[in-house]
């Protein structure tokens, strides 16, 4: 994946290159090629890309959670804790 990310940025910025080196080319229009086809285009496959690791890393997050909220529980169904105050309130 970073290979191509590493030859596409390659290509794009001999495209600037070109672009601002030309009789009829201007330096502007360089940041434009290099923002329009290389910087916005890459940023949404790399983005895509990368959507499979960032659902490993939730599911791994989840279970993580999962298992230290199952390690809480004294294993009668609820929260392990005392909800009865320790002292008896006189009336």
């Amino acid at each position: 994946m970073h290979l191509v990310a590493i030859a596409w940025i390659y290509v794009v910025v001999m495209m600037a290159v070109v672009e601002a080196m030309s009789p009829n080319g201007t330096v502007l229009g360089a940041v434009f090629t290099a923002l329009l086809y290389g910087v916005l285009p890459l940023s949404i496959v790399l983005y895509v890309m990368a959507t499979p690791a960032r659902q490993r890393a939730r599911r791994r997050a989840q279970a993580q959670a999962d298992a230290a909220s199952a390690a809480n529980e004294d294993g009668r169904g609820h929260a392990a804790g005392d909800t009865i105050s320790a002292e008896r309130e006189k009336a």
